[in-house]
């Protein structure tokens, strides 16, 4: 036997276990621990429908509150520079002309850079301890800015606040992958993706502005520290309390860990392995679906970048005061958040069309882009009617997202993948506030002009995306038949093979 196919003892007990033809093929390096885990555990039965029921709740009343809570936070510390704005922070800070537009590039091009460690870190460090880890790095980023003074000193922290933050939407994926069959997946990207952020924004920003002018600090000091020194303290709290899978989650019982792993293999995703294999890096570096995606994500976020950095400098723009801004940023968060919850239901009930569901979502952000344009700045509720619906541009993004997580195999190709589609992400974030120039204030023709054109690109690019999956399912119908169903006591659905090289994978659309 080559040296590269054998196996040690301790595994060897995983191909013994494992009945089936299957399991009589596999290169051990290709299992995944959870073949590992369920070969080498008590066996308890087949599990019933009320069983899974009461695993499924258990996992969300857990998982879902933990990973909100801090994809939140997070999301905190890159918006509140525009609430910081309210309260005087480029007056402050004495910037000028497009100085605070690249503050608002410069985070997404530390995203860039920082996505190329972690895309190797998602794939070998566990991704509950990944993700607490990060969280306190870039919260003490945060609580950096209030001593900071000067622009070449916020770009140097932004830079780093989103270097370190790469690693958060991959850990977020690779989490939901792991605790969620397919059909459940977008639901739960639903609400942890979910636009919380300018609620809590909002109401940080209102707080801050009841303190009084004569205090020791400037009030944007005080944002900074008041939202970094929340997210340090929860970050200690994630690091002991979320697990990597189901494997290791202590709110479950063995049973139940038995259980909420084995469902998982109709999924056909695999839940971890520590090998990294090159032939997955290149088979995710060459496929079409893969790149379309990260070509949507580029998209879709300009307007997000745009959003993010100048929103409620918008507001602001129509006439209100500091105060009063703020506060009406927080609409913004329960529009995004309940469009995001509402197509993403659509998207699990609806089977096979979720490149549709995340298309027709698009229609919102359109028509709310054309009343910005087209009504005159001095219809004021307009114009507020307007900016709000342009935040429905977040539940296309939540449904896309699903979409990887369904159609993508192997560990090594997810962790290059999810990370691929942030570099997406981070593009798109990068060129939105670039496209707000300031001698367009307060109307910011082109960047409203940049919303429109990319909201309709997003909807060629899903088409284009169920066209390449429809004939790919088609393709493998013809060549291997329909897809046969995993059986329960084998390693099919735990082995670290690609969706490409599984005969029975066909592709969500």
């Amino acid at each position: 036997m080559p040296e590269d196919t054998k196996t040690d003892e301790s595994s060897q007990p995983v191909i013994e276990t494992m009945v089936g033809e299957t399991a009589k093929t596999v290169d051990d390096r290709a299992l995944d621990e959870a073949a590992r885990y369920l070969a080498n555990h008590e066996e308890f039965g087949p599990m019933t429908p009320e069983q899974e029921k009461v695993i499924v709740k258990k996992i969300d009343s857990w998982m879902i509150p933990l990973l909100v809570f801090c994809a939140t936070l997070s999301a905190v510390d890159k918006v509140e520079i525009g609430t910081a704005s309210l309260y005087g922070f480029q007056k402050d800070n004495g910037m000028v002309g497009q100085q605070y537009s690249w503050l608002g590039s410069i985070l997404p091009l530390g995203t860039l850079i920082g996505l190329v460690p972690a895309s190797w870190l998602v794939q070998r460090v566990p991704a509950g301890k990944l993700l607490a880890t990060g969280s306190l790095l870039w919260s003490l980023c945060t609580m950096c800015y209030a001593p900071t003074r000067t622009w070449s000193g916020f770009m140097g922290l932004r830079f780093l606040l989103g270097f370190l933050e790469a690693v958060s939407t991959p850990c977020y994926t690779v989490l939901v992958a792991s605790f969620y069959t397919k059909e459940e997946q977008p639901p739960r990207n639903g609400i942890i993706f979910a636009y919380f952020s300018s609620i809590f924004n909002g109401f940080f920003a209102w707080v801050i502005g009841y303190i009084p002018a004569s205090a020791p600090l400037l009030r944007w000091q005080y944002l900074y520290l008041l939202t970094g020194s929340i997210n340090v303290l929860y970050s200690f709290f994630l690091w002991f309390v979320l697990p990597d899978s189901p494997m290791n989650a202590f709110f479950l019982t063995p049973e139940q860990r038995y259980h909420a792993t084995q469902r998982l293999a109709a999924n056909r995703t695999g839940i971890a392995n520590r090998v990294w294999k090159w032939d997955q890096v290149w088979e995710a570096l060459l496929d079409v679906k893969v790149w379309l995606i990260v070509l949507f994500n580029i998209v879709i976020n300009i307007p997000n970048g745009g959003l993010q950095a100048f929103g409620s400098i918008i507001i602001n723009n129509l006439g209100y005061s500091p105060l009063v801004s703020s506060l009406l940023t927080m609409p913004f968060g329960v529009l995004a958040t309940g469009g995001a919850w509402a197509f993403s239901y659509l998207a699990a009930r609806w089977y096979n069309r979720r490149t549709l569901t995340a298309a027709i979502a698009l229609l919102l952000p359109i028509f709310g882009t054309a009343l910005v344009y087209g009504l005159p700045r001095t219809n004021v509720p307009g114009q507020m009617v307007g900016l709000y619906f342009m935040y429905f541009y977040w539940p296309p993004y939540v449904v896309a997202i699903s979409l990887v997580q369904a159609n993508t195999a192997g560990m090594t190709k997810k962790a290059v993948t999810y990370s691929l589609v942030t570099i997406g992400y981070a593009a798109g974030n990068l060129i939105g506030p670039q496209t707000f120039r300031s001698e367009e204030a307060p109307k910011y023709v082109s960047s409203v002009i940049a919303m429109l054109v990319s909201y309709c690109a997003c909807m060629l690019i899903l088409m284009v995306y169920w066209l390449v999956g429809a004939w790919d399912n088609k393709r493998r119908d013809r060549k291997y038949g329909k897809p046969k169903e995993v059986h329960e006591g084998t390693v099919e659905g735990f082995v670290d093979i690609t969706d490409k090289n599984q005969d029975d994978f066909r592709y969500t659309t």
